[in-house]
């Protein structure tokens, strides 16, 4: 009676096992999930597809083998106190056949698996070259002066969000300025290491307009989980809307208005260490943010054109409510690049996120566990500190920041 207790308790749990196991398949396989790698939307994430979906299979095969197998030894040669089954060890033919079958398995997946990971890795018929820095805990994106790109002829900075031009191969060069964080839009291509350091190489591609999401996939510290990243495609018409508007000279609110006011409280406050293209002090000089001398990590995102962007805060956050960022997301591939470059409208802020970002952006997004590990990095924040501002300093900045597009 115990043995078949035993039995029939180890059967209920095979059968729970199975059950979460197609339940976790099911889920897998959701719709509308916006990192989903068996969704490609790029040659180069193509390759990626046309690897794994065989290799999945296989492995499903080989899977449902193994426990097959499995489940018939467990049913089949039970304990009912017969005398032990004959082993079968030491028999050189079933040990050499059992070895050879995994290996030719293996052999079958590793020339493909190799060739796929040289053709990603080639970079000489990229047409556009990207810079992108990862710290802690945000994305920084550049556009060097190249000809690349249909030509730019100023350098431009932006974070979270990386703007390329549809069927154009992209060179993204990628390094770290603190630990190692990973770079992965699931759509597009494979992950890439950033590391201190070294410069790595990813090309991306996208077949149509869209944005496409992603994450860093490299446990990074406190607010790893809030480290994202989005590739805006457009169509290379749009792209160059987008380029003409982010090297476009800086216009200076209105005087007497409330944006005035906030230009003013952004250069007491802010200006140390977030730079704004163009702004200049009473005298008429530029005025340069030192964030190496204001935090930890040495730099901080430019807020030149903040308002073109979706996202703020290492895109944690969306800087549109749900119902705009929807009309943007859920565009069509002809209208996304159209309404994504309709920038952040008064309307469509998300304000409260935004406002609690100015308000204690600490108590929004995790960057130090204890104020005493401000001793660890000579007195300098890791992040962006709670700058004791008041509503109205907030309004002003609200203001001022919205000009920004």
């Amino acid at each position: 009676m115990e043995t078949t207790s035993t039995v029939n308790k180890m059967s209920r749990r095979i059968r729970i096992g199975l059950i979460a196991a197609l339940g976790l398949a099911v889920a897998g396989c959701a719709q509308d999930a916006p990192q989903d790698t068996f969704d490609p939307a790029g040659e180069n994430a193509q390759k990626i597809q046309d690897l794994q979906v065989p290799i999945f299979i296989l492995a499903g095969v080989v899977g449902l083998i193994v426990l097959s197998v499995l489940t018939f030894v467990l049913i089949r040669f039970r304990d009912r106190g017969q005398a032990i089954p004959e082993q079968s060890h030491g028999n050189p033919m079933l040990e050499i056949v059992l070895t050879i079958i995994p290996a030719l398995i293996l052999i079958g997946i590793s020339i493909p698996t190799v060739g796929t990971i040289l053709a990603l890795s080639e970079t000489d018929d990229t047409e556009c070259i990207i810079n992108v820095t990862g710290q802690q805990w945000w994305w920084e994106v550049d556009y060097p002066v190249q000809d690349g790109c249909g030509g730019i002829s100023d350098v431009i900075i932006t974070s979270g969000q990386m703007v390329i031009p549809t069927g154009t191969e992209v060179l993204v060069r990628g390094t770290s300025r603190d630990v190692i964080h990973s770079w992965w839009i699931p759509r597009l291509n494979g992950k890439k290491d950033m590391v201190p350091g070294r410069v790595h190489n990813v090309r991306l591609q996208a077949d149509e307009p869209g944005i496409y999401a992603g994450q860093c996939t490299e446990f990074c510290g406190l607010s790893h989980a809030n480290m994202r990243m989005e590739v805006i495609a457009m169509d290379p018409d749009d792209f160059e809307t987008w380029k003409a508007g982010q090297m476009a000279e800086y216009v200076a609110p209105e005087e007497g208005t409330l944006a005035a006011e906030g230009e003013a409280t952004f250069i007491a406050q802010c200006s140390r260490c977030h730079q704004v293209n163009g702004l200049e002090d009473d005298d008429g000089n530029p005025i340069i943010a030192r964030p190496d001398l204001q935090v930890y990590s040495g730099a901080t995102p430019n807020l030149s054109w903040l308002m073109t962007r979706n996202t703020f805060a290492g895109a944690s956050w969306d800087l549109l409510t749900p119902e705009c960022r929807a009309d943007v997301w859920d565009a069509s591939p002809e209208t996304v690049g159209e309404k994504y470059l309709e920038g952040v409208s008064p309307e469509c802020l998300n304000s409260v996120d935004f406002r609690e970002w100015l308000r204690n952006a600490p108590a929004k997004k995790p960057m130090y566990t204890d104020p005493t590990e401000l001793e660890e990095t000579g007195g300098l924040p890791r992040g962006m500190p709670d700058l004791g501002l008041g509503e109205d300093q907030i309004d002003q900045l609200v203001a001022y920041l919205l000009e920004r597009q």
